[in-house]
């Protein structure tokens, strides 16, 4: 079981409170992705939960049992860090074991769970290797196996993928994913990069001055964002905000439209406006269009065979039924 409750949870630094009064229920053996810029305390609250830092006032249970004051080398969970960590000096079997040996289990037990581990990871050719000898990717996977093997009720990844190159990224997002799909234990997930969030979260949590905006799925997040901060962090591109006179027709102080779905036409339609910037990406084409009558530059998502650039005459169709209206004090309209 792998179910983690904060309850009122608070956390103070002196005078400064960088995590006001929160709630969150953490089903057992869910994917769920902290996100949100840097400073929103989403590492906080991850040393939280891992006993790294002390709650200033509120409670965390983990699988029914009052944690708050348990020592985090007791709370059964296993923590993964940007930094592998590993020792430089040791082969990757001993990196694997070494929490185990540390707790005093028998050789057998400890061979057993290092080469599960191992198997599940890909890394029995390894295993005689040290950490020098591998790939960032290899390292990183070590460092995971280090934690596999306590067969925690939990695994806490503190942006284990933000030292590896962005093709390393993708394909150890995969990797950490599948992962998951086999073992089906509760992970959390701390990063800043939402295209991570969206691809791997069963439920993503959105922080920002250390309070949760909305707590959903990842669809939830991007069909029907709670408010403009929410709204403007998921997705990419970012949603294009309008204000003015195209807001005040549909009674809204803010009306939002992702890139994609905003059609572009060389003939007509809703709003013309010429072509500033031109992003050929291949599959994709990002147009930054000046429309006439909107303060803001709108950005579209268009197919990769557009042939349109810079000073271009185009005509732009927001489908209706994909508009967000947002009120006055940013937060959404039904």
């Amino acid at each position: 079981m792998g179910q983690i409750l904060l309850e009122k949870v608070v956390k103070r630094f002196g005078d400064v409170e960088v995590i006001p009064p929160l709630d969150l229920t953490i089903e057992d053996g869910e994917f769920v992705v902290f996100v949100g810029p840097s400073g929103c305390g989403k590492s906080t609250l991850l040393r939280l939960i891992a006993g790294l830092e002390d709650v200033t006032s509120g409670r965390i249970v983990i699988d029914g049992k009052d944690a708050t004051n348990i020592p985090p080398a007791k709370r059964s969970l296993a923590m993964v860090f940007q930094s592998y960590a590993l020792y430089p000096h040791m082969s990757v079997r001993k990196n694997i074991a070494f929490p185990l040996r540390m707790a005093g289990f028998d050789k057998a037990e400890i061979d057993r769970r290092v080469a599960a581990a191992a198997d599940v990871l890909n890394l029995t050719p390894y295993l005689d290797r040290r950490p020098g000898q591998l790939s960032g990717g290899q390292r990183q996977r070590v460092a995971i196996g280090r934690a596999i093997v306590r067969e925690p009720a939990a695994f806490l990844f503190d942006e284990p993928l933000s030292n590896l190159d962005a093709a390393l990224r993708v394909g150890m997002r995969l990797e950490i994913s599948e992962l998951h799909n086999r073992l089906k234990t509760t992970m959390i997930y701390v990063t800043h990069d939402q295209v991570e969030a969206m691809t791997m979260a069963d439920k993503i949590v959105v922080l920002h001055a250390g309070r949760i905006e909305q707590v959903g799925s990842p669809l939830e997040l991007y069909s029907r964002p709670r408010n403009l901060f929410v709204a403007g962090f998921i997705g990419s591109p970012n949603m294009n905000f309008i204000t003015g006179p195209e807001a005040d027709k549909l009674n809204a102080a803010t009306i939002g439209v992702r890139p994609e779905h905003i059609q572009v036409s060389t003939t007509e339609g809703r709003w013309k406006g010429t072509v500033g910037v031109a992003e050929h990406l291949g599959s994709d084409t990002f147009l930054h269009v000046h429309a006439t009558g909107l303060a803001e530059t709108i950005t579209v998502r268009a197919s990769g065979e557009v042939g349109l650039r810079h000073g271009d005459t185009v005509w732009l169709t927001p489908e209706d039924d994909k508009i967000h209206r947002f009120d006055s004090n940013g937060l959404r309209i039904e």
